[in-house]
């Protein structure tokens, strides 16, 4: 085992990797100068790095908290191949999800019992630690509200779904976010916080759309439901937030990457889903 010496330190606000991780394997640098010189993770871990045979990188537990299974089973399949990038063909890091039925979160989530959520959080995170992960990712942006409530509780540290996206924006040279997501996500504090702390401004749609939106995605998108009047709207939306001065997008319901297509849409996208599934990677070669 590497002992990681950037431990509670964003790691992409480094410059040398290679001399910081001078004792570990050339493999180890190659794939930590990616993450760190193009600020591809955020991390405030104090982790150690697991060194197999013939100095390979022996890739760490990925642990997924799933909310719905339409964002999640998303999150899994872009882990399991985009790995193969990393680790050779049909190859990608252990992978173990636990979901509770979106109904049990959706109660808390309406009342704002964030207690509740963080309850349900914790406890997936402990099925996950009994089996092995390493760590946790949660692909769904809304209960995300109760992530410092799960974060002192859980017996694996975690990947923020928001500071995966502000690093990519800051990477891309993007100053003003467009949020989309449910309206609990939209009004509430998870990206106004983030975002905040990397310098980047956000807006949110009009109020007369946050309701159709939030009925989109959970009477259609989390029901694997995708229509073309559906997708149309979203990219009306995502026009009116460039009219607010938005130079990007950031698709905040997981499950609006499955809908939205990116060639037309009147703005870059920020796709979270995506963004921390490949943040849960670098992290499990790390």
């Amino acid at each position: 085992m590497i002992h990681n010496p950037l431990s509670r330190e964003y790691l992409y606000r480094y410059e040398n990797p290679a001399t910081a991780f001078a004792d570990s394997s050339d493999r180890a640098v190659k794939i930590l100068r990616e993450i760190l010189l193009h600020k591809k993770a955020a991390l405030e871990l104090d982790e150690e790095i697991a060194i197999g045979p013939g100095n390979s990188i022996v890739p760490k537990h990925i642990g997924i908290v799933a909310c719905s299974a339409e964002g999640a089973a998303l999150c899994y399949r872009v882990i399991c191949s985009e790995g193969a990038d990393d680790l050779g063909e049909h190859s990608h890091p252990e992978v173990t999800m636990h979901s509770y039925p979106l109904s049990q979160y959706m109660a808390p989530i309406r009342s704002g019992n964030w207690k509740q959520v963080a309850e349900l959080m914790v406890r997936s995170a402990e099925k996950l630690a009994d089996c092995g992960a390493d760590f946790a990712i949660c692909p769904d942006n809304t209960i995300h509200e109760a992530f410092e409530l799960v974060a002192k509780r859980s017996p694996i540290p975690w990947l923020h779904i928001a500071e995966t996206v502000a690093i990519s924006a800051k990477r891309r040279g993007f100053r003003k976010l467009g949020i989309t997501g449910t309206k609990y996500l939209m009004t509430g504090p998870v990206y106004s916080e983030i975002l905040s702390k990397h310098q980047l401004d956000l807006a949110i749609p009009e109020a007369s759309d946050l309701d159709r939106i939030n009925e989109i995605i959970f009477d259609e998108l989390v029901k694997g439901i995708l229509s073309e009047q559906s997708r149309q709207y979203f990219n009306r939306v995502i026009a009116d937030l460039k009219d607010q001065g938005c130079d990007a997008v950031v698709l905040d319901c997981t499950e609006i990457p499955l809908l939205v297509n990116t060639e037309d849409t009147p703005l870059p996208t920020l796709d979270s889903t995506r963004l921390l599934a490949r943040a849960s990677l670098a992290h499990a070669l790390l």
